[in-house]
């Protein structure tokens, strides 16, 4: 019985020439200038073969197949392969930026996410569309994340620690600033707004936390 794509892991690409584009990883996918890649990055900072996607037991691997100008994951170039995880950004010279993510964690929460408004969300796919009109490009990792938990919990306040905690995990989420959060929420009230200027989705309850207005459509 064949796979759904949204079964795999998957690559988005965020900045750059193939911004909005999306290839489930079920196979081996090679990135790179030739134009027999699977993933083919028209620009001369790339090299012909650049770097490579591999599925193994362990996860996604991540290899610069020895390109000129080098492969990063979360701004830190590749010495050697890495086993990539759910929200990583890989960066292909300065040319083209990705986000990964994992299958794992795209599988649903719960039948009781997400009921019917204008906007909808789909987690497997990490899709959003607002106005019946898909987001492109896709949310950045964080941003999903955010628009996720108050997707779940809508028209609930949520409060900006458990928020804090959610988006950048337990570990990281001691140094995040407030400044950093309404940056965070700027950029996704941006990104919805593109959309739908007729009505902000996301609503601050001052001395409480945020909370997700979405009418019915």
């Amino acid at each position: 019985m064949p796979h759904k794509t949204d079964e795999f892991p998957l690559l988005i690409a965020q900045e750059g020439p193939l911004k909005g584009q999306r290839w489930p990883i079920s196979r081996m996918i090679v990135l790179g200038r030739e134009h027999s890649c699977d993933v083919v990055i028209a620009d001369r900072q790339v090299s012909r073969f650049h770097a490579r996607l591999t599925p193994t037991s362990e996860g996604i691997i991540l290899e610069d197949m020895g390109s000129k100008n080098g492969t990063h994951r979360n701004g830190e170039a590749l010495s050697g392969p890495v086993v990539l995880q759910d929200g990583d950004i890989i960066q292909v010279s300065l040319a083209q930026e990705f986000t990964f993510l994992t299958s794992d964690s795209t599988m649903p929460l719960g039948e009781g996410a997400g009921k019917p408004g204008r906007l909808m969300m789909d987690l497997r796919s990490r899709r959003v569309w607002v106005n019946q009109q898909q987001v492109v490009p896709p949310l950045s990792a964080q941003q999903f994340k955010l628009l996720w938990m108050l997707y779940e919990r809508q028209g609930q306040v949520v409060n900006r620690a458990e928020l804090v905690a959610n988006v950048w995990g337990e570990e990281q989420s001691i140094g995040v600033s407030d400044q950093a959060l309404d940056a965070l929420i700027r950029r996704l009230r941006d990104r919805l707004a593109a959309l739908d200027r007729k009505h902000q989705y996301i609503d601050t309850v001052r001395g409480h936390g945020i909370r997700l207005d979405n009418p019915p459509v």
